[in-house]
């Protein structure tokens, strides 16, 4: 596992679930990193949004349902400068649905993706460092199933206008299209024969062009529009 430099400061986590051994147990297993602290420890959005007030957090980790505040309401709260916070944390979604219609929204109001609750804890730590480092967490198999599937089944309605897409250069589309398929960087950049260095240029005018906070809103974008279609 990677371990942070000596003078970086551990990751600041937060655990927002309504179950305390849920918690426990995520907590048992953050707090064994040196690179990571577990700041605070909150049952449901309400009590997690005041505890906010007073703790900076790099990421939190929030479970979908939950008494009182769920994890919807509270991270668009926090995604949207509501929050009591100087600069909003990073999100990760919790759930224990593969396919849950909750997450898309979640992620629309400005997750950085979604982690279930049974997924080894090598891949717990692995998400939160991605997260923290400003990468979405796109890359396992199941926020890609998850996307394709709710994408695929979106109303006319919700869906957005190909218009979005026109200020993006044709190396910028061929980018979203690869970021889509759940591709990092580094692959990014191999399957286009450019530097790691010039593919962040290019996804970071990604973001700006179509808005999106990260890779992962730009992903449902890319959906909504038609650019990408489920299973190509």
């Amino acid at each position: 596992m990677s371990q942070a430099e000596p003078s970086t400061s551990p990751i600041r986590v937060a655990l927002v679930d309504d179950q305390q051994l849920v918690r426990a147990g995520f907590a048992m297993v953050i707090g064994s990193q040196p690179d990571m602290d577990v700041v605070i420890e909150a049952g449901d959005g309400a009590q997690a949004l005041r505890l906010l007030g007073s703790h900076d957090v790099d990421v939190v980790l929030m479970d979908v349902r939950m008494p009182t505040m769920d994890g919807l309401d509270a991270t668009a709260r926090l995604t949207s400068g509501a929050a009591p916070t100087g600069s909003a944390p990073r999100v990760i979604i919790l759930t224990t649905f593969d396919l849950d219609e909750y997450v898309l929204q979640a992620i629309k109001a400005g997750a950085s993706g979604f982690l279930l609750k049974d997924a080894p804890p090598e891949e717990m730590l692995a998400a939160i460092r991605t997260v923290h480092r400003g990468d979405a967490v796109i890359a396992p198999s199941s926020t890609r199933r998850l996307i394709e599937h709710l994408a695929g089944v979106l109303p006319d309605e919700q869906k957005a206008s190909p218009a979005v897409l026109e200020s993006l250069t044709d190396r910028e589309r061929e980018v979203l299209v690869l970021m889509a398929r759940g591709r990092s960087n580094t692959e990014i950049g191999a399957d286009l024969f450019v530097a790691e260095a010039t593919v962040k240029t290019h996804v970071g005018r990604v973001l700006a062009k179509l808005g999106a906070r990260d890779r992962v809103q730009a992903v449902v974008v890319a959906y909504e529009t038609g650019l990408v279609t489920p299973g190509s």
